[in-house]
């Protein structure tokens, strides 16, 4: 079976860290176990500082929705470019912690920035490379929050306003809508049950690239 990027994408609190290691035992179980693991905004030297800024800001400076948006461009091609395709180009499988829909949703939803602009960068900066899966674990926002909360001090997007998450979930929820290898999971379920669901999604999706392969 050819190397796959799968990415796991939801807003604060919806789990991707225990979706991740789901996907790892579930590939183990196809016998794939070259795996490589990248975060975005991050996953390189230069990429990692540019985080920083993305998240904690820097000596109080506004950060502009157009500077946060460009930051995260600049992370991602790093990434891609320096990880991600030589991982898949020696045959490694890649699992992203958040990748390009990120940036749809929170900057296109959440900011408002122009989609133009965003359908510029993205094909400026990715051209035609996308995940071969995306596990969306959506969740109300209010019930997110609460659980990011409970894990300790916020960052600044983290910080933003109710309103905010609630438009970029619905903007997830539209892009998931229109594009078939997104997959969205109720992650306000129990934990056990959103692994459970995690599990019979996943094994289904490699039944048929086994198939294909």
């Amino acid at each position: 079976m050819d190397s796959k990027f799968i990415v796991i994408e939801g807003l604060e609190g919806a789990g991707k860290t225990s979706a991740i290691n789901v996907v790892v035992e579930m590939l183990g179980r196809h016998g794939i176990h070259d795996v490589v693991f990248t975060r975005e905004p991050g996953g390189t030297p230069l990429a990692e500082v540019l985080r920083r800024l993305i998240k904690d800001g820097i000596d109080n400076e506004k950060v502009t929705d157009k500077a946060e948006l460009l930051m995260l461009y600049a992370a991602r091609a790093q990434l891609v470019e320096n990880v991600i395709k030589p991982a898949l180009a020696r045959g490694a499988w890649v699992i992203g912690d958040r990748h390009d829909l990120s940036s749809q949703a929170y900057q296109g939803g959440g900011r408002g920035v122009d989609p133009t602009l965003l359908s510029t960068l993205r094909d400026l900066v990715l051209g035609d490379f996308r995940p071969h899966l995306t596990l969306y674990l959506d969740l109300p926002p209010a019930l997110g929050l609460q659980r990011a909360r409970a894990r300790g001090e916020l960052d600044r997007i983290e910080q933003e306003s109710l309103p905010f998450f609630e438009r970029t979930r619905m903007r997830y929820r539209a892009l998931a809508m229109g594009d078939p290898t997104i997959v969205t999971l109720d992650a306000s379920l129990p934990l056990a049950q959103v692994r459970d669901a995690l599990r019979e999604r996943l094994d289904a999706w490699l039944n048929t690239q086994e198939l294909h392969s």
